[in-house]
């Protein structure tokens, strides 16, 4: 049986990207280069609500991929997978490919 998440309120769940450790030419990278803390956003809650109740809706998407803060986050397992819920202010930002 597989088992689904779905974040409530504000929260989204992310499956941390794996930075390769050398390029596709074979060239091995340093820890450091390849530390950069991104994620994939697998799910997200509908929201959270204001002050008057009306719903402020999470900033990002499912399949966004996001940065994240180095600490934080609460870590889930589900199955064999490993992933992370965060809450949507604590996403550093969105990154896209031009």
């Amino acid at each position: 049986m597989m088992k689904r998440l779905v974040p409530t309120f504000n929260r989204i769940l992310v499956q941390r990207v794996i930075q390769p450790a050398k390029t596709e030419s074979g060239i091995l990278l340093p820890e450091k280069a390849s530390k950069l803390n991104s994620g994939k956003v697998i799910a997200v809650g509908p929201g959270s609500r204001d002050k008057d109740g009306k719903l402020i809706p999470v900033s990002v998407k499912e399949g966004d991929t996001v940065l994240l803060p180095e600490y934080g986050g609460t870590q889930v397992k589900l199955g064999e997978k490993e992933y992370h819920l965060f809450r949507d202010e604590d996403v550093l930002g969105t990154l896209h490919e031009d």
